[in-house]
């Protein structure tokens, strides 16, 4: 998940933005190489709304479904489910390389990618953008929203269970670490829900605005294409802060993070000491 949301760090406001604006008239400014980067930064996007998807079923078989946990939350079914989902909406995006035409050819060179028109009024683009926008986030929506509404009403169900039979009061519970752990996991779930209903919502809203009222994006005013790009703006910060999420409340997520940037420097270390002896 970590890993996607990079991932869109990169293609996004790396490859995308941050070279349109500091640095043009590169060779990723020519239409079939600024294409190919629209593509992987639209699937890099599916890839970690889904994988918060994922995230939050697989907290649901853990928690929830005591007796499929054991055949579910494995290495090789992660490795799986992440292929598949990989694979699949790398696919799906595949199409959003033809929607751009050349802003100018110079030499019969074509350079920057330019929205065609016809996408916002041809049928087929307009169907293909309905199933784009509905498989993500609108169908994310419902799913992180049922599974983890599921996963805390089942928590609440047994630490209530749990405090009966224990007999405990308010107070002892605070300190009990299995209610500690399960409070963690409730914070943990509303957090990832929350942020990603907030930050998806104005995107969604503008979809649905140009829908609605007919009005072709290419031609919007001032306000709304401020509107719009403000909504792109936090849809690329959902992506960053999954991340923090993870690193603030997962006590593994930081300690195989910290192994991973001390790996560099203890690989450097090992290696002068090798040479020395």
């Amino acid at each position: 998940m970590a890993t996607a949301d990079l991932l869109v760090i990169i293609s996004d406001l790396i490859l995308w933005r941050i070279r349109y604006y500091y640095f043009p008239r590169t060779f990723l400014d020519l239409t079939p190489i600024c294409s190919l980067i629209y593509v992987i930064l639209r699937a890099a996007t599916d890839y970690s709304v889904w994988f918060t998807v994922t995230f939050s079923f697989d907290r649901f078989v853990a928690i929830c479904c005591q007796n499929l946990k054991t055949k579910y939350c494995t290495v090789k079914t992660a490795d799986m489910v992440l292929g598949i989902t990989s694979i699949l909406f790398c696919f799906k995006n595949v199409p959003f390389y033809f929607t751009f035409e050349p802003g100018e050819k110079i030499d019969n060179v074509p350079w920057n990618c330019e929205d065609k028109p016809n996408y916002y009024t041809e049928p087929g683009w307009v169907r293909f953008d309905w199933f784009d926008t509905v498989l993500t986030p609108f169908i994310p929506f419902t799913l992180i929203i049922l599974l983890n509404t599921l996963t805390v009403r089942h928590i609440l169900l047994a630490s209530r269970v749990r405090m009966g039979l224990r007999g405990q009061n308010t107070e002892r519970n605070y300190n009990d670490p299995e209610m500690e752990n399960r409070k963690k996991s409730v914070i943990l779930l509303f957090t990832i829900s929350g942020s990603f209903i907030l930050l998806w919502l104005m995107y969604v809203m503008d979809f649905l605005y140009y829908i609605v009222a007919g009005v072709n994006p290419i031609a919007y005013n001032d306000v709304e294409y401020l509107f719009k790009k403000l909504g792109v703006m936090l849809v690329n910060l959902n992506c960053c802060t999954n991340t923090l999420i993870y690193c603030v409340t997962q006590s593994k997520f930081r300690e195989q993070f910290n192994s991973l940037m001390k790996y560099p420097f203890a690989a450097i270390i090992q290696f002068v000491q090798n040479r020395n002896n």
